[in-house]
Protein backbone atom coordinates (compact mmCIF):
# COMPACT_ATOMS: atom_id res chain seq x y z
CA UNK A 1 0.00 0.00 0.00
CA UNK A 2 1.54 3.52 -0.97
CA UNK A 3 1.43 5.96 1.61
CA UNK A 4 0.60 9.24 0.64
CA UNK A 5 2.97 12.21 3.06
CA UNK A 6 1.73 15.72 2.87
CA UNK A 7 2.88 18.97 3.53
CA UNK A 8 1.48 19.39 7.53
CA UNK A 9 3.34 16.06 8.28
CA UNK A 10 7.05 15.96 9.46
CA UNK A 11 8.68 13.84 6.84
CA UNK A 12 11.40 11.57 7.99
CA UNK A 13 13.69 10.20 5.20
CA UNK A 14 15.47 6.96 5.47
CA UNK A 15 19.18 6.92 4.17
CA UNK A 16 19.77 3.31 2.58
CA UNK A 17 23.40 3.67 1.55
CA UNK A 18 25.58 3.72 4.99
CA UNK A 19 26.62 0.36 6.28
CA UNK A 20 28.81 0.07 8.68
CA UNK A 21 29.69 -2.37 12.08
CA UNK A 22 30.12 -1.33 15.35
CA UNK A 23 33.76 -2.64 15.01
CA UNK A 24 34.51 -0.54 12.05
CA UNK A 25 32.37 2.77 12.57
CA UNK A 26 35.52 4.53 14.74
CA UNK A 27 37.66 3.86 11.82
CA UNK A 28 35.66 5.10 9.22
CA UNK A 29 34.61 8.24 11.34
CA UNK A 30 38.51 8.85 12.23
CA UNK A 31 39.55 8.74 8.28
CA UNK A 32 36.71 10.37 7.12
CA UNK A 33 37.11 13.44 9.93
CA UNK A 34 40.91 13.80 9.17
CA UNK A 35 39.76 14.20 5.63
CA UNK A 36 37.23 16.81 5.91
CA UNK A 37 39.72 18.62 8.18
CA UNK A 38 42.26 18.04 5.66
CA UNK A 39 40.22 19.29 2.93
CA UNK A 40 39.39 22.81 4.99
CA UNK A 41 43.26 23.42 5.71
CA UNK A 42 44.49 22.85 2.36
CA UNK A 43 42.04 25.06 0.90
CA UNK A 44 41.89 27.83 3.75
CA UNK A 45 46.09 27.35 3.36
CA UNK A 46 45.53 28.88 -0.60
CA UNK A 47 42.76 31.14 -0.07
CA UNK A 48 45.39 32.88 3.16
CA UNK A 49 48.40 32.39 0.83
CA UNK A 50 46.24 34.46 -2.24
CA UNK A 51 44.95 37.34 0.67
CA UNK A 52 48.68 37.57 1.92
CA UNK A 53 50.53 37.79 -1.14
CA UNK A 54 48.17 40.36 -2.26
CA UNK A 55 47.54 38.50 -5.05
CA UNK A 56 43.88 39.49 -5.64
CA UNK A 57 44.91 42.02 -8.40
CA UNK A 58 45.22 38.72 -10.74
CA UNK A 59 42.25 37.90 -11.89
CA UNK A 60 43.05 33.99 -12.18
CA UNK A 61 44.00 34.01 -8.38
CA UNK A 62 40.62 35.33 -7.61
CA UNK A 63 39.04 32.96 -9.42
CA UNK A 64 41.39 30.40 -7.51
CA UNK A 65 40.11 31.42 -4.31
CA UNK A 66 37.09 31.63 -5.42
CA UNK A 67 37.62 28.03 -6.32
CA UNK A 68 38.63 26.96 -3.22
CA UNK A 69 35.57 28.58 -0.97
CA UNK A 70 33.25 27.09 -3.56
CA UNK A 71 35.21 23.18 -2.40
CA UNK A 72 34.99 24.16 1.52
CA UNK A 73 31.10 25.07 0.62
CA UNK A 74 30.86 21.77 -1.23
CA UNK A 75 32.80 19.15 1.17
CA UNK A 76 31.37 20.83 4.30
CA UNK A 77 27.64 19.91 2.77
CA UNK A 78 28.34 16.16 3.13
CA UNK A 79 31.24 15.75 5.77
CA UNK A 80 29.29 17.06 9.02
CA UNK A 81 26.08 14.94 8.11
CA UNK A 82 27.91 11.57 7.28
CA UNK A 83 30.17 12.00 9.87
CA UNK A 84 27.74 12.92 12.35
CA UNK A 85 25.11 9.50 11.15
CA UNK A 86 28.75 7.02 11.76
CA UNK A 87 29.08 8.47 15.18
CA UNK A 88 25.77 7.61 16.60
CA UNK A 89 24.58 4.84 14.09
CA UNK A 90 21.80 7.70 12.20
CA UNK A 91 20.20 6.66 8.97
CA UNK A 92 17.36 9.33 9.06
CA UNK A 93 17.11 12.91 7.66
CA UNK A 94 14.38 15.11 8.39
CA UNK A 95 12.19 16.64 4.98
CA UNK A 96 14.20 20.28 5.72
CA UNK A 97 17.41 18.90 6.76
CA UNK A 98 17.38 16.65 3.35
CA UNK A 99 16.17 20.11 1.04
CA UNK A 100 18.97 22.48 2.74
CA UNK A 101 21.93 19.75 2.19
CA UNK A 102 20.40 19.03 -1.52
CA UNK A 103 20.17 22.94 -2.09
CA UNK A 104 24.00 23.29 -0.86
CA UNK A 105 25.30 19.98 -2.62
CA UNK A 106 23.59 21.38 -5.67
CA UNK A 107 25.10 25.29 -5.55
CA UNK A 108 28.07 23.65 -5.23
CA UNK A 109 28.10 21.72 -8.19
CA UNK A 110 26.78 24.88 -10.29
CA UNK A 111 28.93 27.00 -8.93
CA UNK A 112 32.07 25.09 -9.76
CA UNK A 113 31.39 24.38 -13.50
CA UNK A 114 30.47 27.81 -13.96
CA UNK A 115 33.64 28.97 -12.29
CA UNK A 116 35.83 26.53 -14.35
CA UNK A 117 33.97 28.12 -17.80
CA UNK A 118 35.17 31.27 -16.20
CA UNK A 119 38.49 30.42 -15.56
CA UNK A 120 38.65 28.64 -19.21
CA UNK A 121 38.02 32.62 -20.36
CA UNK A 122 40.31 33.96 -18.31
CA UNK A 123 43.64 31.49 -19.62
CA UNK A 124 42.18 31.91 -23.57
CA UNK A 125 42.31 35.84 -23.16
CA UNK A 126 45.53 35.48 -21.31
CA UNK A 127 47.27 33.38 -23.69
CA UNK A 128 45.62 34.00 -27.17
CA UNK A 129 44.89 38.01 -26.28
CA UNK A 130 47.75 38.76 -23.93
CA UNK A 131 47.69 42.59 -25.16
CA UNK A 132 44.34 43.17 -24.49
CA UNK A 133 44.16 41.13 -21.25
CA UNK A 134 44.15 43.94 -19.01
CA UNK A 135 41.59 45.71 -21.04
CA UNK A 136 39.00 42.18 -21.19
CA UNK A 137 39.66 41.71 -17.24
CA UNK A 138 39.82 44.28 -15.37
CA UNK A 139 39.71 43.44 -11.86
CA UNK A 140 36.09 45.09 -11.81
CA UNK A 141 35.36 42.86 -14.56
CA UNK A 142 36.79 40.02 -12.47
CA UNK A 143 34.50 40.61 -9.37
CA UNK A 144 31.51 41.17 -11.56
CA UNK A 145 31.93 37.45 -12.76
CA UNK A 146 32.21 36.13 -9.56
CA UNK A 147 29.19 37.83 -8.29
CA UNK A 148 27.46 36.33 -11.64
CA UNK A 149 28.58 32.88 -10.64
CA UNK A 150 27.47 32.79 -7.36
CA UNK A 151 24.14 34.89 -8.47
CA UNK A 152 23.51 31.97 -11.52
CA UNK A 153 23.74 29.32 -9.36
CA UNK A 154 21.79 30.16 -7.16
CA UNK A 155 18.82 30.91 -9.07
CA UNK A 156 19.11 27.30 -10.93
CA UNK A 157 19.62 26.04 -7.56
CA UNK A 158 16.42 27.82 -6.26
CA UNK A 159 14.32 26.73 -9.46
CA UNK A 160 15.43 23.16 -9.01
CA UNK A 161 14.10 23.03 -5.23
CA UNK A 162 10.92 24.58 -6.23
CA UNK A 163 9.72 22.20 -8.83
CA UNK A 164 11.13 19.06 -6.15
CA UNK A 165 9.36 20.89 -3.00
CA UNK A 166 6.16 21.04 -4.91
CA UNK A 167 5.74 17.38 -5.59
CA UNK A 168 3.40 15.18 -2.74
CA UNK A 169 5.75 12.16 -1.90
CA UNK A 170 5.11 8.63 -1.90
CA UNK A 171 8.11 7.04 -0.34
CA UNK A 172 10.50 7.78 2.33
CA UNK A 173 13.67 5.61 1.38
CA UNK A 174 16.87 7.12 -0.17
CA UNK A 175 19.24 4.67 -1.20
CA UNK A 176 22.42 6.67 -1.19
CA UNK A 177 24.91 8.34 1.55
CA UNK A 178 22.83 12.08 1.41
CA UNK A 179 19.65 14.00 -0.02
CA UNK A 180 20.22 14.12 -3.64
CA UNK A 181 17.36 16.58 -5.88
CA UNK A 182 16.79 13.07 -8.69
CA UNK A 183 16.21 10.49 -5.26
CA UNK A 184 13.71 12.69 -3.82
CA UNK A 185 11.38 13.43 -7.03
CA UNK A 186 11.44 9.49 -7.40
CA UNK A 187 9.86 9.15 -4.29
CA UNK A 188 7.08 11.38 -5.67
CA UNK A 189 3.42 10.88 -6.65
CA UNK A 190 2.39 12.56 -9.33
CA UNK A 191 3.89 12.74 -12.79
CA UNK A 192 7.62 15.03 -12.88
CA UNK A 193 7.37 15.51 -16.59
CA UNK A 194 8.00 19.59 -15.63
CA UNK A 195 11.50 18.12 -13.02
CA UNK A 196 12.20 16.24 -16.26
CA UNK A 197 11.97 19.42 -18.16
CA UNK A 198 14.78 21.20 -16.04
CA UNK A 199 17.15 18.42 -15.62
CA UNK A 200 17.06 18.50 -19.36
CA UNK A 201 17.54 22.13 -19.40
CA UNK A 202 20.22 22.49 -16.77
CA UNK A 203 22.18 19.43 -18.67
CA UNK A 204 22.25 21.60 -21.53
CA UNK A 205 23.65 24.21 -19.96
CA UNK A 206 26.48 22.31 -18.36
CA UNK A 207 26.84 20.75 -21.90
CA UNK A 208 26.93 24.49 -23.38
CA UNK A 209 29.60 26.01 -20.71
CA UNK A 210 31.74 22.23 -21.62
CA UNK A 211 31.16 23.78 -25.57
CA UNK A 212 32.46 26.88 -24.29
CA UNK A 213 35.60 25.44 -22.37
CA UNK A 214 36.18 22.94 -25.50
CA UNK A 215 36.80 25.55 -27.83
CA UNK A 216 38.90 27.48 -25.22
CA UNK A 217 41.03 25.10 -25.09
CA UNK A 218 41.38 24.43 -28.63
CA UNK A 219 42.15 28.14 -29.41
CA UNK A 220 45.00 27.90 -26.40
CA UNK A 221 46.64 25.06 -27.20
CA UNK A 222 47.09 26.46 -30.76
CA UNK A 223 48.39 29.67 -29.33
CA UNK A 224 51.11 27.83 -26.69
CA UNK A 225 52.54 25.89 -29.68
CA UNK A 226 53.49 29.05 -31.00
CA UNK A 227 56.19 29.81 -28.77
CA UNK A 228 58.15 28.36 -25.81
CA UNK A 229 56.56 31.44 -23.17
CA UNK A 230 53.50 30.26 -24.52
CA UNK A 231 54.04 26.29 -23.85
CA UNK A 232 55.23 27.43 -20.61
CA UNK A 233 52.41 29.41 -19.54
CA UNK A 234 49.91 26.60 -20.56
CA UNK A 235 51.87 23.93 -18.18
CA UNK A 236 51.84 26.25 -15.87
CA UNK A 237 47.83 27.51 -15.80
CA UNK A 238 46.39 25.45 -18.04
CA UNK A 239 47.22 21.71 -17.03
CA UNK A 240 46.12 22.16 -13.60
CA UNK A 241 42.43 23.99 -14.96
CA UNK A 242 41.89 20.90 -17.63
CA UNK A 243 43.00 18.55 -14.37
CA UNK A 244 40.76 20.14 -12.04
CA UNK A 245 37.76 20.63 -14.95
CA UNK A 246 38.54 16.63 -15.99
CA UNK A 247 38.01 15.29 -12.78
CA UNK A 248 35.00 17.17 -11.31
CA UNK A 249 33.30 16.05 -14.90
CA UNK A 250 33.72 12.79 -15.13
CA UNK A 251 32.98 12.72 -11.24
CA UNK A 252 29.25 14.42 -11.69
CA UNK A 253 28.73 11.94 -14.79
CA UNK A 254 29.20 8.89 -12.85
CA UNK A 255 27.54 10.34 -10.27
CA UNK A 256 23.99 11.30 -12.47
CA UNK A 257 24.31 8.55 -14.61
CA UNK A 258 24.71 5.75 -11.58
CA UNK A 259 21.64 7.34 -9.79
CA UNK A 260 19.39 7.56 -12.95
CA UNK A 261 20.30 4.07 -15.07
CA UNK A 262 22.84 2.16 -12.14
CA UNK A 263 21.53 -0.96 -10.81
CA UNK A 264 20.56 -1.02 -6.98
CA UNK A 265 21.73 -4.58 -6.70
CA UNK A 266 25.33 -3.71 -7.69
CA UNK A 267 27.73 -3.07 -4.85
CA UNK A 268 27.02 -0.89 -2.04
CA UNK A 269 30.72 -0.05 -1.97
CA UNK A 270 30.46 1.11 -6.00
CA UNK A 271 27.47 3.03 -5.72
CA UNK A 272 29.09 4.85 -2.43
CA UNK A 273 32.16 5.48 -4.47
CA UNK A 274 30.16 6.51 -7.23
CA UNK A 275 28.14 9.08 -5.07
CA UNK A 276 30.36 10.92 -3.15
CA UNK A 277 33.78 11.06 -5.21
CA UNK A 278 32.19 14.62 -6.95
CA UNK A 279 31.84 15.74 -3.32
CA UNK A 280 35.21 14.62 -1.61
CA UNK A 281 37.77 14.33 -4.76
CA UNK A 282 37.85 17.86 -6.46
CA UNK A 283 37.63 19.90 -3.34
CA UNK A 284 40.38 17.58 -1.76
CA UNK A 285 43.24 17.70 -5.02
CA UNK A 286 42.23 21.21 -6.64
CA UNK A 287 44.17 23.13 -4.16
CA UNK A 288 46.83 20.32 -4.23
CA UNK A 289 47.24 20.77 -7.71
CA UNK A 290 47.40 24.47 -8.28
CA UNK A 291 49.74 24.68 -5.12
CA UNK A 292 52.22 22.19 -7.17
CA UNK A 293 51.85 24.11 -9.86
CA UNK A 294 51.96 27.71 -9.28
CA UNK A 295 55.16 28.59 -8.57
CA UNK A 296 54.24 31.79 -6.46
CA UNK A 297 51.71 29.69 -4.02
CA UNK A 298 54.14 27.15 -3.60
CA UNK A 299 57.42 29.38 -2.72
CA UNK A 300 54.91 31.47 -0.28
CA UNK A 301 53.64 28.02 1.06
CA UNK A 302 57.15 27.04 1.79
CA UNK A 303 57.68 29.91 3.02
CA UNK A 304 55.04 30.30 5.44
CA UNK A 305 55.60 26.43 6.92
CA UNK A 306 59.35 27.37 6.93
CA UNK A 307 58.86 30.23 9.16
CA UNK A 308 56.47 28.42 11.49
CA UNK A 309 58.79 25.43 12.15
CA UNK A 310 61.34 27.84 12.66
CA UNK A 311 59.31 29.54 15.37
CA UNK A 312 58.20 26.36 16.59
CA UNK A 313 62.36 25.89 17.22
Amino acid sequence: MTTLFNSSQEIVFMLHGLNVTQRNRHIYFVFLLITYLFTIFINLTLILTIFLENMLQTPMYLFLCNLCINGIIGASSFYPKILYDISFDSHVITYSGCFTQIYVIYFYVFCEFTNLTVMAYDRYVAICKPLHYHFFMTIRKVWTLILLTWLFSLMEVTIGIVLTARLPLCGVDIDKLYCSNWAVVKLSCIDITLNNLYGFIFTSTQVSQTILILVSYVNIIKASLRSQAGRKKFMQTCVPHLITLINFTISLVFDVMFARYGSNTSLLALRNIMAVEFLVVPPLINPIIYGMNLSQIRNRVRKMFNCKVSAVS
